[in-house]
């Protein structure tokens, strides 16, 4: 079932971005538009533009919040194993899992870091000339 709804999921999301389906998605605004006066604004017409918008968007945001999902953890995973591989600190594997406070504690470490890293690279420079 999951793979189903993956592939599925992945398949909406890929064909739902391209430009041949804004432009349908425009078509039919225009369309509903101009038939506007035609139905006299009926509830109805109304209704019908409604419902079905909702509907959309609302099964939308299952198959986007889905491929979100797994590129995120894709991501995450490739991310994970550049660390793992290289010479950067292990404890950065998982951090994703940590809550916003001590996620926010590792970036306020790497950015002092990163400003110590490049005071030195200043101070080369400046020896250097």
């Amino acid at each position: 079932m999951n793979r189903i709804f993956s592939g599925l999921a992945s398949f909406i999301a890929h064909q739902s971005g391209r430009p041949v389906v804004f432009l349908i998605a425009v078509l039919v605004i225009v369309g509903w538009v101009l038939t506007g006066p035609l139905f006299n604004y009926s509830d109805t017409l109304q209704l019908i533009i409604n419902t079905g918008t909702t509907i959309v968007t609302f099964l939308m945001v299952f198959i986007i919040q889905n491929t979100q999902n797994r590129d995120g953890a894709a991501l995450q995973a490739k991310l994970d194993e550049l660390i793992r591989s290289s010479h950067a600190h292990n404890q950065y594997i998982g951090i994703e899992h940590l809550t916003d406070e001590e996620i926010n504690e590792y970036r306020q470490t790497c950015e002092a870091l990163a400003k110590k890293a490049s005071a030195r690279a200043a101070a080369r420079r400046r020896r250097v000339d």
